[in-house]
């Protein structure tokens, strides 16, 4: 606890000129970003998720800079929200690769990582059931997601599918409560918080943007952190929203076992659970034999999505 509090005061940290990593992955959210402060600033095509697109892409372009800046010499940027189509490529430093859509695999939703060395986790959330701003795993229509009697938050699950490619996670951004839950699941990881109690009325965006730059900047120095690997077997228990028609209906789809409104998994690894809940979340039996298909047109979703955004936010002069 007292390593958490003396992160979000935002610490100094001191940079060498010449840096130890020269690879990273820039994993991106949006209910974490300085744009979203409300479900509709998360939701499809809304007014509001306009304008949290541009946030989150000029929160990106910050941090990227300052990386580059730094001494970084390759940024790979995913972004990770809904379609995976929020960010803006042409507001962010054209030194990054920025990635927009997602992959089936290697690596779920991300492809094959290369020679990424670690990742850094921006606008994140906290966990379903947890008190963190929009909180959920993977879906909202998870109440709640317990792994051995502790809520499961997705920076577990990208971390520790990254982890074979000895990704290690350096730094994280999201809710206070978000970042108590990364530092707690991955011991000496860097965290940045944002007060999503303010409102936007309220927010400097600015000065919060080069906080959370030069905190990304000083955790290119953490050398604590290792790729995460949680050991043992995994059991999981998945409370649905609503309730035991809609745990009977996914469950009975992949023939998981269930009670009332809980789905009960088990899995020799974090591998198998990731791959587990992505079924119970996103596919059918049908949909999982044409995943690239799948993919490619919820892809082409995002894109058309995208284009809205950039003719809305030009016709209100907010683009440029």
């Amino acid at each position: 606890m007292k390593r958490f509090l003396s992160l979000i005061s935002g610490p100094n940290h001191e940079t060498n000129s010449e840096k130890t990593l020269k690879s990273l992955l820039i994993v991106a959210d949006i209910e974490g970003s300085s744009g979203c402060w409300s479900y509709s600033g998360s939701s499809f095509m809304t007014e509001a998720w306009f304008r949290a697109c541009l946030e989150m892409t000029r929160d990106v372009d910050v941090v990227v800079t300052a990386l580059f800046d730094a001494g970084i010499r390759q940024i790979t940027v995913k972004d990770f929200h809904r379609t995976g189509y929020n960010l803006l490529p042409e507001l962010i430093d054209s030194r990054a690769r920025v990635f927009s859509g997602y992959r089936p695999g290697p690596v779920p939703g991300i492809g094959d990582p290369g020679d990424v060395e670690a990742v850094i986790f921006l606008g994140m959330h906290a966990a379903s059931g947890t008190e963190g701003f929009l909180s959920h795993t993977l879906t909202s229509r998870i109440k709640r997601l317990e792994v051995s009697g502790r809520p499961l938050a997705e920076v577990e699950l990208f971390a520790g599918s990254l982890a074979p490619y000895g990704v290690r996670p350096i730094f994280f951004s999201g809710c206070p409560i978000a970042c108590a839950q990364a530092t707690e699941a991955i011991t000496g990881i860097d965290v940045y918080p944002i007060d999503k109690t303010v409102g936007p009325q309220g927010f400097d965006a600015v000065s919060w943007r080069e906080g959370l730059a030069n905190a990304a900047v000083g955790s290119l120095d953490n050398i604590s952190t290792e790729p995460y690997v949680p050991q043992g077997s995994m059991t999981a228990v998945i409370t649905m929203r609503d309730g035991e028609t809609a745990a009977r209906t996914l469950a009975s789809r992949w023939g998981f076992n269930y009670e009332g409104a809980h789905i009960f998994l088990q899995a020799s690894d974090i591998h198998g659970l990731y791959n587990d809940l992505i079924r119970l979340c996103y596919l059918t039996p049908f949909t999982e034999k044409i995943v690239p298909f799948v993919l490619f047109c919820y892809r082409l979703k995002g894109w058309f999505a995208l284009n809205v955004v950039r003719r809305h936010l030009t016709r209100k002069r907010q683009l440029r």
